[in-house]
C-alpha cells in the first residue's frame, strides 16, 4: 500500500511541475528570449507602384536614394549585390530595385557598382520610415514585409534571406 501511495505521489509531482514553474517563470520575468529575425517585420501592404509590379514573383530588395550616391548609399547598394549573390542557387529568385529620390542622373562608377540592380524614378511608394534610412523587402506577392537598417549587418541579413527562401513556395 505504501509503494501505492509513493508512486501516486510521484506521478502527482511529475504533472504539475510543468504548470507550478511555468507560473514561477512567468512571475519572475523570464523571456524566452528574442525574436529570430534580424529585419523589422512590417504589416503586409500591397505595393502597386509600376516597376514593383513588373517584378511580381521575386523577393525585392528596394534602396531609395539620391542619384548623386554618396557613401552609404553605395554601401547599401553593394550589401544589397553581395547579399543576393550569398543566396547561391536561389539568387535568381531576388531582385534589386534603387529608387532615386531626386532628377538627377547616377554616376557611371555607381552605376557599374550596382551592375544588375534595376532603376527606377521615386514614385509613391508610401513606405513607413524615412524611405533613406531603410532596405525594404518585397514579397513575391508584392507586399511590403520587412525592412533592414540603412547600414545593415550582412550576415544576419543573409541569414534572413536564406529562412525566407527556404519555407516560401512563392518566388
Amino acid at each position: 500500500m505504501r509503494l501505492l501511495r509513493n508512486k501516486a505521489l510521484w506521478i502527482a509531482l511529475v504533472c504539475a511541475a510543468p504548470l507550478v514553474l511555468g507560473t514561477a517563470a512567468y512571475l519572475l520575468g523570464w523571456s524566452p528570449g528574442a525574436p529570430s529575425n534580424y529585419g523589422e517585420l512590417l504589416p503586409p501592404r500591397a505595393v502597386t507602384a509600376a516597376p514593383l509590379s513588373e517584378l511580381r514573383g521575386k523577393w525585392v530588395l528596394v534602396a531609395f536614394d539620391a542619384a548623386a550616391c554618396d557613401a552609404s548609399c553605395e554601401r547599401k547598394l553593394y550589401v544589397m549585390r553581395q547579399v543576393r549573390r550569398a543566396q547561391g542557387k536561389d539568387m535568381d529568385r531576388i531582385e534589386r530595385l534603387w529608387v532615386l529620390t531626386d532628377s538627377g542622373k547616377p554616376r557611371a562608377d555607381a552605376l557599374a557598382a550596382s551592375e544588375g540592380t534595376r532603376i527606377s524614378r521615386n514614385e509613391n511608394f508610401g513606405f513607413p520610415g524615412n524611405a533613406t534610412d531603410y532596405i525594404y523587402l518585397v514579397d513575391p506577392l508584392g507586399n511590403l514585409m520587412m525592412r533592414f537598417p540603412r547600414d545593415p549587418d550582412p550576415s544576419k541579413l543573409i541569414k534572413d534571406l536564406q529562412r525566407l527562401l527556404k519555407y516560401s513556395r512563392f518566388g
